[in-house]
């Protein structure tokens, strides 16, 4: 068997980013900004929409800019491969926000308190993520066969996106395994008691449900780990790049959640189009894979990546919206004909 270098051979970097200070300066980066987002909600509010669109703005800005950043540093390919794998793992976070959007109306979160679930939720899914980037990079770079392995696993996300999508289905807090295993051995208050996690009821500990719903979105986080390293993977084998796309994506989570909360009900066909995106790269995967035992089969470019990514979301949200309409003129319709 041929062996494999640690990127792709179509899609890899011109220049292997390994620079130490790099990634000191990056991971401190990170650091900073989840610890600003702690102080900021260390007393709990209400998160406005104007709050909510200059944090989104922000983060979005500051992804876009670092790519370019990262183009006139280290060349085309590279910076190509960042914006794909952003543009992978962006859309990855917004399939999400549903999933958290059901958590915290089972768990009834009071408002106040959301945005710090959620930053509990994305500092556990970039320590998650780290460990399984790490893990990830030392399979490929010692195992071909672990690029076969994540595309099946892609695929097989895909199935599930896809079939979820199709029966509507939604998230039974009490069947998550972390709630079942921590209900089990705790007592569990009926109210929530502000940010605290245990309070002490008739002479012993209990938990708040502010712990349970921190535990179920930390449950989910091994869960979106799973899906998303494989898929960015597909795009770039650098972990640097794997981890900067990822850290992006999920900074500006908790802020994208207050502006897409009502949206994201609109997007009704968004499993659709990632069930696409992940069967298209497990595809690629599978086809690299494939291309390193036998030289006659193809590989898929980054570029033709990133614009399939593209024209799959778009067309998404457009169907999207046109289905929207055409039920809201059908509403209005049979409530005149009424």
């Amino acid at each position: 068997m041929t062996p494999f270098p640690l990127a792709p051979a179509d899609t890899a970097s011109s220049t292997s980013i390994a620079d130490p200070m790099l990634w000191a300066l990056t991971l401190g980066g990170v650091v900073l900004l989840l610890a600003f987002d702690m102080v900021l909600t260390r007393r709990p509010h209400a998160v406005s929409m104007k709050e909510a669109l200059a944090w989104s703005a922000f983060y979005l800005a500051l992804p876009l800019l670092f790519g370019l950043w990262i183009w006139q540093q280290f060349g085309s390919q590279t910076g190509l491969e960042y914006y794909t794998g952003y543009l992978v793992e962006k859309s990855l976070s917004v399939d999400n926000l549903f999933v958290f959007i059901l958590i915290l109306s089972a768990f009834a979160v009071p408002r106040e308190l959301q945005q710090r679930v959620l930053l509990i939720g994305i500092i556990g899914a970039l320590v998650l993520r780290g460990v399984f980037i790490a893990l990830g990079a030392a399979l490929i770079a010692n195992f071909a066969i672990t690029f076969l392995v994540f595309g099946l696993i892609l695929l097989a996300t895909a199935w599930k996106v896809l079939k979820d999508a199709r029966e509507d289905s939604h998230v039974e807090v009490a069947k998550l395994p972390a709630v079942r295993l921590t209900r089990r051995f705790f007592a569990v208050t009926d109210d929530y008691r502000g940010t605290r996690f245990t309070v002490r009821e008739g002479g012993r500990r209990a938990l708040t449900p502010f712990a349970l719903v921190a535990l179920a979105i930390l449950g989910t986080d091994v869960v979106f780990a799973v899906d998303s390293v494989p898929a960015v993977y597909g795009i770039t084998g650098d972990p640097y790049l794997v981890f900067v796309t990822n850290a992006f994506a999920l900074l500006g989570l908790r802020a994208l959640y207050f502006v897409l909360e009502g949206a994201l009900g609109q997007l009704r066909h968004l499993g659709y189009g990632l069930s696409l995106i992940l069967a298209f790269i497990g595809v690629k995967l599978v086809l690299h894979w494939a291309h390193g035992v036998w030289e006659g089969v193809p590989t898929v470019p980054t570029l033709a990546s990133l614009l399939v990514i593209v024209g799959i979301l778009a067309v998404t949200v457009l169907t999207s919206v046109v289905a929207e309409r055409r039920d809201a003129r059908s509403r209005v319709d049979a409530a005149s004909s009424s």
